[in-house]
Protein backbone atom coordinates (compact mmCIF):
# COMPACT_ATOMS: atom_id res chain seq x y z
CA UNK A 1 0.00 0.00 0.00
CA UNK A 2 0.99 3.70 -0.73
CA UNK A 3 2.20 5.53 2.21
CA UNK A 4 0.41 8.88 2.73
CA UNK A 5 1.57 12.30 3.35
CA UNK A 6 5.16 11.13 1.74
CA UNK A 7 7.38 14.23 0.50
CA UNK A 8 8.11 14.65 -2.93
CA UNK A 9 11.94 14.36 -1.72
CA UNK A 10 11.12 10.60 -1.31
CA UNK A 11 10.57 10.35 -4.88
CA UNK A 12 13.86 12.26 -5.73
CA UNK A 13 16.06 10.26 -3.62
CA UNK A 14 14.64 6.36 -4.90
CA UNK A 15 17.13 5.77 -7.43
CA UNK A 16 16.79 2.00 -6.75
CA UNK A 17 15.89 0.94 -10.19
CA UNK A 18 19.28 1.57 -11.70
CA UNK A 19 19.09 5.07 -11.18
CA UNK A 20 15.28 5.61 -11.22
CA UNK A 21 12.60 5.62 -8.73
CA UNK A 22 11.92 1.78 -7.75
CA UNK A 23 8.11 2.82 -8.58
CA UNK A 24 8.87 2.78 -12.49
CA UNK A 25 10.25 -0.93 -12.40
CA UNK A 26 6.52 -1.55 -11.02
CA UNK A 27 4.50 0.47 -13.52
CA UNK A 28 7.06 -1.41 -16.23
CA UNK A 29 6.30 -4.41 -15.09
CA UNK A 30 2.31 -4.26 -14.73
CA UNK A 31 2.29 -2.83 -18.16
CA UNK A 32 4.55 -5.40 -19.73
CA UNK A 33 2.48 -8.06 -18.27
CA UNK A 34 -0.87 -6.18 -19.26
CA UNK A 35 0.06 -5.80 -22.80
CA UNK A 36 1.12 -9.09 -22.79
CA UNK A 37 -2.39 -10.71 -22.05
CA UNK A 38 -3.47 -7.61 -24.50
CA UNK A 39 -1.69 -8.81 -27.31
CA UNK A 40 -1.58 -12.17 -26.87
CA UNK A 41 -5.64 -12.71 -27.44
CA UNK A 42 -5.31 -9.32 -29.96
CA UNK A 43 -3.74 -11.56 -33.07
CA UNK A 44 -5.20 -15.01 -32.01
CA UNK A 45 -9.16 -13.38 -31.67
CA UNK A 46 -10.28 -13.37 -35.50
CA UNK A 47 -8.40 -16.83 -35.98
CA UNK A 48 -10.16 -18.59 -32.87
CA UNK A 49 -13.58 -17.02 -34.53
CA UNK A 50 -13.44 -18.02 -37.88
CA UNK A 51 -11.63 -21.73 -37.40
CA UNK A 52 -13.31 -22.83 -34.15
CA UNK A 53 -16.69 -21.04 -34.05
CA UNK A 54 -17.01 -20.80 -38.15
CA UNK A 55 -17.40 -17.18 -37.83
CA UNK A 56 -17.87 -15.72 -41.65
CA UNK A 57 -14.89 -13.60 -42.17
CA UNK A 58 -17.83 -10.63 -42.24
CA UNK A 59 -19.10 -11.42 -38.57
CA UNK A 60 -15.65 -12.42 -37.22
CA UNK A 61 -14.18 -9.07 -38.45
CA UNK A 62 -16.76 -6.88 -37.07
CA UNK A 63 -16.52 -8.37 -33.27
CA UNK A 64 -12.99 -7.72 -33.94
CA UNK A 65 -13.27 -4.07 -34.87
CA UNK A 66 -16.52 -3.18 -32.12
CA UNK A 67 -14.33 -5.10 -29.64
CA UNK A 68 -11.03 -2.89 -30.55
CA UNK A 69 -13.01 0.71 -31.29
CA UNK A 70 -14.30 0.04 -27.42
CA UNK A 71 -11.23 -1.13 -25.77
CA UNK A 72 -9.77 2.76 -27.40
CA UNK A 73 -13.00 4.61 -26.32
CA UNK A 74 -13.26 3.37 -22.85
CA UNK A 75 -9.92 4.73 -21.78
CA UNK A 76 -11.03 8.34 -21.74
CA UNK A 77 -13.70 7.53 -19.47
CA UNK A 78 -11.17 5.71 -17.01
CA UNK A 79 -9.31 8.42 -16.98
CA UNK A 80 -11.55 11.10 -16.13
CA UNK A 81 -13.11 8.94 -12.82
CA UNK A 82 -9.58 8.67 -11.90
CA UNK A 83 -8.15 11.86 -12.08
CA UNK A 84 -11.63 13.23 -10.54
CA UNK A 85 -12.25 10.58 -7.96
CA UNK A 86 -11.01 7.31 -7.56
CA UNK A 87 -7.02 8.03 -8.14
CA UNK A 88 -4.60 5.93 -10.16
CA UNK A 89 -3.90 2.93 -7.64
CA UNK A 90 -7.86 2.35 -7.08
CA UNK A 91 -8.42 2.68 -11.00
CA UNK A 92 -5.52 0.16 -11.79
CA UNK A 93 -6.60 -2.48 -9.61
CA UNK A 94 -10.26 -2.44 -10.51
CA UNK A 95 -9.00 -2.46 -14.21
CA UNK A 96 -6.52 -5.00 -13.55
CA UNK A 97 -9.37 -7.19 -11.94
CA UNK A 98 -11.54 -7.03 -14.86
CA UNK A 99 -9.01 -7.85 -17.05
CA UNK A 100 -7.89 -10.93 -15.71
CA UNK A 101 -11.00 -11.94 -15.21
CA UNK A 102 -12.17 -11.31 -19.23
CA UNK A 103 -8.75 -12.97 -20.12
CA UNK A 104 -9.02 -16.00 -18.01
CA UNK A 105 -13.02 -16.47 -19.17
CA UNK A 106 -11.29 -16.37 -22.74
CA UNK A 107 -9.64 -19.66 -22.03
CA UNK A 108 -13.15 -21.26 -21.64
CA UNK A 109 -13.49 -22.03 -25.51
CA UNK A 110 -16.60 -24.37 -25.17
CA UNK A 111 -17.74 -26.87 -27.94
CA UNK A 112 -16.11 -26.20 -31.21
CA UNK A 113 -18.84 -25.39 -34.33
CA UNK A 114 -19.58 -27.85 -36.71
CA UNK A 115 -21.79 -28.01 -40.20
CA UNK A 116 -24.57 -29.32 -40.14
CA UNK A 117 -26.38 -29.87 -43.57
CA UNK A 118 -27.30 -26.10 -44.60
CA UNK A 119 -26.80 -24.65 -40.80
CA UNK A 120 -23.73 -24.12 -38.58
CA UNK A 121 -24.16 -25.46 -35.00
CA UNK A 122 -22.55 -23.49 -32.55
CA UNK A 123 -21.89 -23.36 -28.39
CA UNK A 124 -24.25 -20.41 -27.92
CA UNK A 125 -23.35 -20.84 -24.25
CA UNK A 126 -19.59 -20.53 -24.37
CA UNK A 127 -20.42 -17.44 -27.39
CA UNK A 128 -22.05 -15.93 -24.42
CA UNK A 129 -19.04 -16.20 -22.17
CA UNK A 130 -16.70 -15.00 -24.90
CA UNK A 131 -18.69 -11.53 -24.99
CA UNK A 132 -18.51 -10.81 -21.36
CA UNK A 133 -15.31 -11.90 -21.31
CA UNK A 134 -14.17 -9.40 -24.23
CA UNK A 135 -16.72 -6.79 -22.20
CA UNK A 136 -14.52 -7.48 -18.86
CA UNK A 137 -10.93 -6.44 -20.90
CA UNK A 138 -12.94 -3.49 -23.03
CA UNK A 139 -13.43 -2.06 -19.44
CA UNK A 140 -10.72 -2.93 -17.86
CA UNK A 141 -8.45 -1.67 -20.19
CA UNK A 142 -10.30 1.31 -19.46
CA UNK A 143 -9.32 1.61 -15.84
CA UNK A 144 -5.76 0.45 -16.28
CA UNK A 145 -4.12 1.71 -19.43
CA UNK A 146 -4.86 5.45 -18.96
CA UNK A 147 -3.61 5.39 -15.32
CA UNK A 148 -0.66 3.85 -15.20
CA UNK A 149 0.67 6.09 -17.76
CA UNK A 150 -0.32 8.41 -15.03
CA UNK A 151 1.42 7.20 -12.69
CA UNK A 152 4.71 7.25 -14.30
CA UNK A 153 4.50 11.03 -15.04
CA UNK A 154 3.58 11.63 -10.74
CA UNK A 155 7.32 9.90 -9.91
CA UNK A 156 9.05 12.68 -11.56
CA UNK A 157 8.86 16.05 -11.22
CA UNK A 158 8.60 18.31 -13.89
CA UNK A 159 12.42 19.64 -14.25
CA UNK A 160 13.68 15.76 -13.54
CA UNK A 161 16.01 15.11 -15.99
CA UNK A 162 15.38 11.26 -15.88
CA UNK A 163 11.51 12.10 -17.00
CA UNK A 164 11.89 11.13 -20.54
CA UNK A 165 14.31 8.01 -19.72
CA UNK A 166 11.75 6.90 -17.69
CA UNK A 167 8.74 7.09 -19.78
CA UNK A 168 11.18 5.55 -22.88
CA UNK A 169 12.20 2.50 -20.25
CA UNK A 170 8.26 2.40 -19.67
CA UNK A 171 7.24 2.34 -23.69
CA UNK A 172 10.19 -0.69 -23.62
CA UNK A 173 7.78 -2.86 -21.35
CA UNK A 174 4.66 -2.34 -23.77
CA UNK A 175 6.37 -3.53 -26.34
CA UNK A 176 7.96 -6.42 -24.45
CA UNK A 177 5.22 -7.48 -23.63
CA UNK A 178 3.73 -7.45 -27.03
CA UNK A 179 6.70 -9.21 -28.58
CA UNK A 180 6.93 -11.76 -26.04
CA UNK A 181 2.58 -12.45 -26.13
CA UNK A 182 2.81 -12.89 -30.14
CA UNK A 183 5.55 -15.10 -29.92
CA UNK A 184 4.49 -17.49 -27.23
CA UNK A 185 0.32 -17.19 -26.86
CA UNK A 186 0.23 -17.10 -30.86
CA UNK A 187 2.22 -20.59 -30.64
CA UNK A 188 0.55 -21.79 -28.00
CA UNK A 189 -2.90 -20.94 -29.32
CA UNK A 190 -2.51 -21.99 -32.93
CA UNK A 191 -0.76 -25.06 -32.11
CA UNK A 192 -2.20 -26.54 -28.79
CA UNK A 193 -5.41 -25.34 -29.23
CA UNK A 194 -6.99 -21.68 -27.95
CA UNK A 195 -7.57 -22.30 -24.45
CA UNK A 196 -3.94 -22.88 -24.17
CA UNK A 197 -3.26 -19.31 -25.80
CA UNK A 198 -5.84 -17.65 -24.51
CA UNK A 199 -5.11 -18.95 -20.87
CA UNK A 200 -1.46 -17.84 -20.98
CA UNK A 201 -2.98 -14.21 -21.70
CA UNK A 202 -4.20 -13.98 -18.61
CA UNK A 203 -1.69 -15.73 -16.39
CA UNK A 204 0.18 -12.55 -17.80
CA UNK A 205 -2.72 -10.42 -16.91
CA UNK A 206 -2.85 -11.99 -12.75
CA UNK A 207 0.90 -11.93 -13.10
CA UNK A 208 0.79 -8.23 -13.68
CA UNK A 209 -1.90 -7.37 -11.32
CA UNK A 210 0.09 -9.54 -8.70
CA UNK A 211 2.82 -7.12 -9.33
CA UNK A 212 1.01 -3.99 -9.20
CA UNK A 213 -0.23 -4.71 -5.37
CA UNK A 214 2.86 -5.97 -4.19
CA UNK A 215 4.76 -3.16 -5.58
CA UNK A 216 2.67 -0.26 -3.90
CA UNK A 217 5.28 1.17 -1.38
CA UNK A 218 7.07 2.49 -4.05
CA UNK A 219 4.63 4.66 -5.44
CA UNK A 220 4.90 7.02 -2.45
CA UNK A 221 1.49 7.47 -2.15
CA UNK A 222 1.40 9.51 -5.69
CA UNK A 223 -1.71 7.45 -6.80
CA UNK A 224 -3.68 7.77 -4.15
CA UNK A 225 -7.22 9.28 -4.51
CA UNK A 226 -7.11 13.35 -4.31
CA UNK A 227 -10.01 13.18 -1.47
CA UNK A 228 -10.74 10.27 -0.06
CA UNK A 229 -13.58 11.62 1.92
CA UNK A 230 -15.20 12.52 -1.55
CA UNK A 231 -14.81 9.03 -2.14
CA UNK A 232 -16.89 7.98 0.66
CA UNK A 233 -19.80 10.64 0.44
CA UNK A 234 -23.49 9.26 -1.09
CA UNK A 235 -24.20 9.29 -4.80
CA UNK A 236 -27.73 10.34 -5.69
CA UNK A 237 -28.29 6.26 -5.48
CA UNK A 238 -27.65 6.30 -2.02
CA UNK A 239 -24.23 4.23 -2.46
CA UNK A 240 -20.33 5.87 -1.63
CA UNK A 241 -19.59 7.55 -4.65
CA UNK A 242 -16.70 4.68 -5.19
CA UNK A 243 -18.73 2.19 -4.70
CA UNK A 244 -21.37 3.86 -7.11
CA UNK A 245 -18.31 4.21 -9.86
CA UNK A 246 -18.18 0.36 -9.56
CA UNK A 247 -21.01 -0.18 -9.88
CA UNK A 248 -21.63 2.11 -13.36
CA UNK A 249 -18.28 0.05 -14.43
CA UNK A 250 -20.41 -3.40 -13.89
CA UNK A 251 -23.61 -1.73 -15.78
CA UNK A 252 -21.19 -0.74 -18.73
CA UNK A 253 -19.35 -4.27 -19.01
CA UNK A 254 -23.41 -5.74 -19.73
CA UNK A 255 -23.76 -2.87 -22.25
CA UNK A 256 -20.80 -3.62 -24.10
CA UNK A 257 -21.57 -7.23 -23.59
CA UNK A 258 -24.65 -6.44 -25.57
CA UNK A 259 -22.97 -4.36 -28.06
CA UNK A 260 -20.64 -6.16 -29.10
CA UNK A 261 -23.38 -9.08 -30.12
CA UNK A 262 -25.04 -6.28 -32.40
CA UNK A 263 -22.50 -4.51 -34.00
CA UNK A 264 -24.43 -1.79 -35.48
CA UNK A 265 -24.65 0.13 -32.12
CA UNK A 266 -20.89 0.24 -32.04
CA UNK A 267 -20.80 1.81 -35.21
CA UNK A 268 -23.71 4.30 -34.25
CA UNK A 269 -22.16 5.24 -31.20
CA UNK A 270 -18.60 5.92 -32.64
CA UNK A 271 -20.65 8.44 -35.18
CA UNK A 272 -23.00 10.31 -32.77
CA UNK A 273 -19.91 10.57 -30.48
CA UNK A 274 -17.55 12.09 -33.32
CA UNK A 275 -20.30 14.62 -34.66
CA UNK A 276 -20.83 15.88 -30.92
CA UNK A 277 -17.12 16.42 -30.54
CA UNK A 278 -16.67 18.56 -34.12
CA UNK A 279 -19.80 20.12 -32.98
CA UNK A 280 -18.27 21.51 -29.24
CA UNK A 281 -14.89 21.61 -30.79
CA UNK A 282 -16.19 24.01 -34.01
CA UNK A 283 -18.02 26.04 -31.24
CA UNK A 284 -14.99 26.81 -29.10
CA UNK A 285 -12.87 27.65 -31.58
CA UNK A 286 -15.34 29.91 -33.08
CA UNK A 287 -16.43 31.65 -30.06
CA UNK A 288 -13.40 31.12 -27.67
CA UNK A 289 -10.84 30.88 -29.15
CA UNK A 290 -8.25 34.17 -30.45
CA UNK A 291 -6.72 33.87 -34.03
CA UNK A 292 -3.27 32.30 -33.80
CA UNK A 293 -5.22 29.76 -31.05
CA UNK A 294 -8.16 28.92 -33.98
CA UNK A 295 -5.63 28.19 -36.61
CA UNK A 296 -3.89 25.84 -34.45
CA UNK A 297 -6.80 24.35 -33.38
CA UNK A 298 -8.21 23.68 -36.85
CA UNK A 299 -4.38 21.88 -37.76
CA UNK A 300 -4.67 19.92 -34.93
CA UNK A 301 -8.21 18.51 -35.97
CA UNK A 302 -7.24 18.25 -39.69
CA UNK A 303 -3.72 15.99 -37.70
CA UNK A 304 -6.24 14.17 -35.86
CA UNK A 305 -8.85 13.17 -38.80
CA UNK A 306 -5.63 11.86 -40.93
CA UNK A 307 -4.91 9.40 -38.16
CA UNK A 308 -8.17 7.77 -38.57
CA UNK A 309 -6.69 6.98 -42.29
CA UNK A 310 -3.31 5.71 -40.79
CA UNK A 311 -4.80 3.66 -37.78
CA UNK A 312 -7.19 1.97 -40.05
CA UNK A 313 -4.49 0.94 -42.59
CA UNK A 314 -2.29 -0.26 -39.63
CA UNK A 315 -4.60 -1.98 -37.79
CA UNK A 316 -5.15 -4.65 -40.74
CA UNK A 317 -2.42 -6.31 -38.77
CA UNK A 318 -5.03 -7.92 -36.68
CA UNK A 319 -7.69 -8.31 -39.40
CA UNK A 320 -7.00 -9.05 -43.23
CA UNK A 321 -3.14 -9.42 -42.74
CA UNK A 322 -3.75 -12.12 -40.13
CA UNK A 323 -6.11 -14.07 -42.50
CA UNK A 324 -4.11 -13.40 -45.30
CA UNK A 325 -0.74 -15.32 -43.35
CA UNK A 326 -2.56 -17.63 -42.17
CA UNK A 327 -4.38 -18.29 -45.96
CA UNK A 328 -2.19 -17.59 -48.66
CA UNK A 329 1.12 -17.40 -47.45
CA UNK A 330 4.14 -19.46 -46.89
CA UNK A 331 4.80 -18.68 -43.31
CA UNK A 332 8.39 -20.39 -43.14
CA UNK A 333 10.89 -17.57 -42.38
CA UNK A 334 14.44 -18.73 -41.67
CA UNK A 335 13.89 -21.62 -41.47
CA UNK A 336 11.33 -22.01 -38.79
CA UNK A 337 7.53 -22.46 -39.41
CA UNK A 338 5.57 -19.31 -37.85
CA UNK A 339 1.86 -19.08 -37.07
CA UNK A 340 -0.25 -16.77 -38.67
CA UNK A 341 -0.52 -14.68 -35.44
CA UNK A 342 3.38 -15.00 -34.41
CA UNK A 343 3.75 -12.14 -37.31
CA UNK A 344 2.18 -9.98 -35.10
CA UNK A 345 5.05 -9.93 -33.30
CA UNK A 346 7.24 -7.93 -35.64
CA UNK A 347 5.83 -4.74 -35.00
CA UNK A 348 6.84 -4.90 -31.48
CA UNK A 349 10.09 -6.18 -32.67
CA UNK A 350 10.63 -3.00 -34.91
CA UNK A 351 9.62 -0.63 -32.52
CA UNK A 352 12.65 -1.80 -30.63
CA UNK A 353 15.12 -1.72 -33.27
CA UNK A 354 14.15 1.70 -35.17
CA UNK A 355 12.50 3.60 -32.33
CA UNK A 356 16.13 4.55 -30.78
CA UNK A 357 17.53 5.45 -34.56
CA UNK A 358 14.02 7.75 -35.36
CA UNK A 359 14.50 9.33 -32.03
CA UNK A 360 18.53 10.40 -33.07
CA UNK A 361 16.83 11.07 -36.41
CA UNK A 362 15.05 13.72 -35.42
CA UNK A 363 17.20 15.02 -33.02
CA UNK A 364 20.19 15.46 -35.66
CA UNK A 365 17.93 16.54 -38.23
CA UNK A 366 16.71 19.55 -35.69
CA UNK A 367 19.89 20.55 -34.68
CA UNK A 368 20.63 20.88 -38.37
CA UNK A 369 17.19 22.91 -38.99
CA UNK A 370 16.14 20.15 -41.36
CA UNK A 371 13.77 18.58 -39.13
CA UNK A 372 10.58 17.76 -41.08
CA UNK A 373 7.30 19.67 -39.59
CA UNK A 374 4.47 17.59 -37.85
CA UNK A 375 2.57 17.41 -40.92
CA UNK A 376 5.28 16.53 -43.11
CA UNK A 377 5.90 13.57 -40.76
CA UNK A 378 2.01 12.72 -40.74
CA UNK A 379 2.36 12.55 -44.39
CA UNK A 380 5.60 10.62 -44.44
CA UNK A 381 3.61 7.94 -42.02
CA UNK A 382 0.49 7.48 -44.57
CA UNK A 383 2.45 6.82 -47.04
CA UNK A 384 4.40 4.10 -45.50
CA UNK A 385 1.93 2.78 -44.30
CA UNK A 386 0.27 2.68 -47.96
CA UNK A 387 3.42 1.31 -48.99
CA UNK A 388 3.56 -1.82 -47.03
CA UNK A 389 0.48 -2.93 -48.44
CA UNK A 390 2.34 -2.69 -51.84
CA UNK A 391 4.74 -5.04 -50.58
CA UNK A 392 2.30 -7.54 -50.53
CA UNK A 393 0.66 -6.58 -53.75
CA UNK A 394 4.29 -6.81 -54.94
CA UNK A 395 4.73 -10.05 -53.49
CA UNK A 396 1.51 -11.74 -54.20
CA UNK A 397 2.68 -11.34 -58.11
CA UNK A 398 5.86 -14.11 -57.12
CA UNK A 399 3.84 -16.56 -55.46
CA UNK A 400 5.35 -19.84 -55.08
CA UNK A 401 4.92 -23.71 -56.69
CA UNK A 402 1.99 -24.02 -54.14
CA UNK A 403 0.88 -21.05 -54.64
CA UNK A 404 1.34 -19.44 -51.88
CA UNK A 405 3.52 -15.75 -51.61
CA UNK A 406 6.83 -15.97 -49.49
CA UNK A 407 6.77 -14.92 -45.47
CA UNK A 408 9.58 -12.32 -46.19
CA UNK A 409 6.85 -9.87 -48.00
CA UNK A 410 4.71 -9.68 -44.76
CA UNK A 411 8.06 -8.79 -43.18
CA UNK A 412 8.60 -6.20 -45.32
CA UNK A 413 4.96 -4.59 -45.00
CA UNK A 414 4.98 -4.35 -40.78
CA UNK A 415 8.72 -3.00 -41.57
CA UNK A 416 7.04 0.05 -43.25
CA UNK A 417 3.85 -0.03 -41.27
CA UNK A 418 6.14 0.17 -37.78
CA UNK A 419 8.50 3.17 -39.69
CA UNK A 420 5.09 4.63 -40.53
CA UNK A 421 3.87 4.45 -36.80
CA UNK A 422 7.47 6.35 -35.82
CA UNK A 423 6.84 8.88 -38.01
CA UNK A 424 3.29 9.39 -36.89
CA UNK A 425 2.19 8.15 -32.95
CA UNK A 426 4.63 9.83 -30.66
CA UNK A 427 5.21 12.86 -33.00
CA UNK A 428 1.25 13.21 -33.05
CA UNK A 429 0.46 13.12 -29.27
CA UNK A 430 4.01 15.39 -28.65
CA UNK A 431 1.32 17.74 -31.36
CA UNK A 432 -1.70 17.22 -29.10
CA UNK A 433 0.17 18.91 -26.34
CA UNK A 434 1.55 21.49 -28.22
CA UNK A 435 -1.42 22.79 -30.45
CA UNK A 436 -4.39 22.88 -28.16
CA UNK A 437 -5.63 25.46 -26.85
CA UNK A 438 -4.18 24.54 -22.58
CA UNK A 439 -7.71 24.82 -21.34
CA UNK A 440 -9.02 21.54 -23.64
CA UNK A 441 -5.81 19.85 -24.17
CA UNK A 442 -7.88 16.54 -21.80
CA UNK A 443 -10.46 17.02 -24.76
CA UNK A 444 -8.14 16.98 -27.48
CA UNK A 445 -5.91 14.08 -26.16
CA UNK A 446 -9.81 12.22 -25.84
CA UNK A 447 -10.39 13.39 -29.41
CA UNK A 448 -7.09 11.93 -30.26
CA UNK A 449 -8.18 8.64 -28.56
CA UNK A 450 -11.72 8.50 -30.12
CA UNK A 451 -10.24 9.10 -33.69
CA UNK A 452 -7.74 6.11 -32.72
CA UNK A 453 -11.99 3.52 -32.00
CA UNK A 454 -13.41 5.08 -34.84
CA UNK A 455 -10.30 3.74 -36.94
CA UNK A 456 -10.42 0.59 -35.48
CA UNK A 457 -14.07 0.52 -36.65
CA UNK A 458 -13.09 1.89 -40.62
CA UNK A 459 -10.29 -1.13 -40.12
CA UNK A 460 -12.39 -3.83 -39.80
CA UNK A 461 -15.40 -2.68 -42.41
CA UNK A 462 -12.06 -2.34 -45.03
CA UNK A 463 -11.42 -6.11 -44.48
CA UNK A 464 -14.81 -6.89 -44.84
CA UNK A 465 -14.16 -6.01 -48.47
CA UNK A 466 -12.01 -9.10 -48.87
CA UNK A 467 -14.61 -11.28 -46.80
CA UNK A 468 -13.81 -14.88 -48.24
CA UNK A 469 -15.95 -17.94 -47.86
CA UNK A 470 -14.44 -21.03 -46.24
CA UNK A 471 -15.41 -24.58 -45.36
CA UNK A 472 -14.78 -25.09 -42.01
CA UNK A 473 -12.92 -21.93 -41.48
CA UNK A 474 -10.39 -23.59 -44.48
CA UNK A 475 -10.09 -21.48 -47.80
CA UNK A 476 -10.94 -24.01 -50.72
CA UNK A 477 -9.94 -21.93 -53.74
CA UNK A 478 -6.30 -20.07 -52.63
CA UNK A 479 -5.58 -18.54 -55.53
CA UNK A 480 -9.04 -17.05 -56.03
CA UNK A 481 -8.27 -15.67 -52.02
CA UNK A 482 -4.96 -14.31 -52.93
CA UNK A 483 -6.61 -12.31 -55.58
CA UNK A 484 -9.46 -10.92 -53.47
CA UNK A 485 -6.42 -9.85 -50.71
CA UNK A 486 -4.39 -8.16 -53.71
CA UNK A 487 -7.13 -6.31 -54.76
CA UNK A 488 -7.90 -5.14 -51.15
CA UNK A 489 -4.10 -4.60 -50.00
CA UNK A 490 -4.02 -2.29 -53.88
CA UNK A 491 -6.27 0.04 -53.01
CA UNK A 492 -4.74 0.30 -49.58
CA UNK A 493 -1.35 1.18 -51.36
CA UNK A 494 -3.40 3.78 -53.10
CA UNK A 495 -5.67 4.97 -50.17
CA UNK A 496 -2.45 5.79 -48.05
CA UNK A 497 0.03 7.51 -50.60
CA UNK A 498 -3.18 9.38 -51.97
CA UNK A 499 -3.79 10.83 -48.56
CA UNK A 500 -0.15 11.13 -47.46
CA UNK A 501 0.33 13.01 -50.93
CA UNK A 502 -2.41 15.51 -50.08
CA UNK A 503 -1.09 16.06 -46.58
CA UNK A 504 2.25 16.51 -48.04
CA UNK A 505 1.08 18.58 -50.29
CA UNK A 506 -1.12 21.11 -47.62
CA UNK A 507 2.05 20.81 -45.07
CA UNK A 508 3.38 24.38 -45.99
CA UNK A 509 -0.31 25.89 -44.84
CA UNK A 510 -0.54 23.48 -41.84
CA UNK A 511 2.76 24.82 -41.21
CA UNK A 512 2.35 28.39 -41.47
CA UNK A 513 -1.42 27.90 -39.51
CA UNK A 514 0.95 26.21 -36.39
CA UNK A 515 2.35 30.11 -35.79
CA UNK A 516 5.78 28.83 -35.09
CA UNK A 517 4.90 25.17 -33.58
CA UNK A 518 7.01 22.83 -35.15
Amino acid sequence: MSTPGTTPMDVVNDTGFFGHPRGLLVCFATELWERFSFYGMKFLLLLYLTKYHLFSDSNGLEVLGGYAALVYAMPVIGGLLADRYLGMRKAVVFGGILLALGHLGMALEGEQARQEADHIVRDEGALQVFYLSLALIVMGVGFLKPNISTIVGRLYAPDDTRRDAGFTIFYMGINIGAFAATLLCGYLGETYGWRYGFGAAGIGMVIGLVTFLRGQKYLHGLAEPRDNALLKQPSPIGLSIERTIYLGALLGVLVAWQMLQFHGAVGATLNILSVAVLIGLAWFITTRCNPVERSRMLVLIILTMSTVVFWALFEQGAASMTLYADRVMDRNILGLQLTASQFGSLNALFIFLFAPLFAWLWTTLGRRGLEPSTPVKFALGIAQAGLGFGALVIGASMPNEAGLVAGYWMVLAYLLHTTGELCLSPVGLSAVTKLAVPSVVGVMMGSWFLATAYSEFVAAQLAKLAAIETVDGTVADVSAALASYTELFGDLLLVGLAVGALLLLISPLLKKMMHGIH
